[in-house]
């Protein structure tokens, strides 16, 4: 009995290593046939997202570390990976190429980029951008030394769209504020010939051109002195409010043609006449130098002219008194 189990057991066990031995063999026929007709590879996903293949996830670690993490351009300041690449193992065929690059341009478009720059501000106003904090502080030092009693200041300013950046090297960066400095001369000379009329600050000449009536004058073309000042230019000239105010009237009035009047408070109002065009209405709110209407020659005119009236208290005062000079 014994030697018939013994038997059986070793009849058994040959068949289940021969089993075995074929299960093995079978299975590397499978393993071999498999990479002889596919490769593996890491397919890379954002957020869950295949994107692409690579075929080693280390080394393409190593390029996204020193491309993308380590991204180096004009006024970056910092670059973060929003989405974070998973990695999965695969077996594709093995005509099919990988595409790291492709991966790359994809993580490429996951960056946040936040880029800086400097605002050089005058007075509070900005006058100029730069890309550096040294190069704004060379330009303010340089021209604090021709003025030591201008209010510069420079403004640290960050962004994610790279289109905001509106800088200039630091040569062109000189001359635009230099520029900008002689403008601000000019305006500060020309406001020295403006004075304010009853508290009201007249910030602003009408038009330019030539004087040629001046207040209180007589001529035979009126039957009384000259209530204005007339100051000729072309048809069709801007005409700019000299101060803040609120327009009161719009429209045609006899002698005055197309006249605008406007109050800019404390009893003082402003007349334009002879317009040949009104750009305001009654009840707009109009800022010193904003156009209000063009030049023309409406009403009782000899040519193309504005007609300035200053009024105070209803009365009419001397333009030149104020502007003009």
């Amino acid at each position: 009995m014994k030697y018939i189990l013994k038997k059986k057991l070793k009849f058994y066990t040959k068949e289940i290593l021969r089993f075995f031995y074929i299960t093995i063999i079978a299975f590397g026929f499978i393993i071999a046939m498999i990479f002889i007709k596919y490769k593996p590879v890491y397919a890379v996903s954002i957020s869950g997202e295949e994107i692409g293949y690579i075929e080693n996830e280390e080394e393409f670690n190593k390029i996204v570390e020193e491309n993308i993490k380590n991204y180096d351009s004009k006024n970056v300041d910092q670059v973060q990976l929003q989405a974070n690449p998973e990695y999965e193992l695969k077996l594709i065929n093995k005509s099919e190429e990988t595409n790291e690059s492709k991966v790359l341009v994809a993580l490429q478009n996951e960056l946040k980029i936040t880029y800086k720059y400097y605002d050089i501000l005058l007075d509070g106003e900005k006058i100029e951008s730069v890309d550096t904090k040294e190069d704004a502080e060379e330009i303010v030092n340089t021209m604090k030394q021709e003025n030591e009693n201008l209010n510069f200041e420079i403004a640290e300013k960050t962004t994610n769209d790279v289109l905001e950046i509106k800088t200039n090297n630091l040569e062109v960066a000189k001359e635009n504020v230099t520029n900008k400095l002689v403008e601000k001369k000019q305006i500060e000379e020309k406001e020295k010939g403006l004075a304010n009329v009853n508290g009201i600050k007249i910030a602003n000449l009408p038009v330019t051109g030539t004087i040629t009536s001046r207040y209180a004058s007589v001529s035979r073309l009126r039957v009384s002195t000259h209530t204005g000042l007339d100051i000729a230019a072309p048809k069709g000239t801007p005409i700019k409010v000299v101060s803040d105010g609120v327009v009161t009237f719009a429209g045609f009035q006899g002698s005055y043609g197309y006249l605008v009047k406007v109050d800019h408070g404390n009893n003082v109002e402003s007349w334009y006449a002879h317009t040949s065009k009104m750009l305001v209405k009654k009840g707009d709110q109009v800022k010193a130098g904003e156009e209000i209407a063009l030049v023309g020659s409406t009403g009782n005119s000899t040519g193309p002219h504005l007609h300035l009236e200053i009024r105070v208290d209803g009365k009419t005062v001397d333009p030149q008194d104020y502007i003009y000079k």
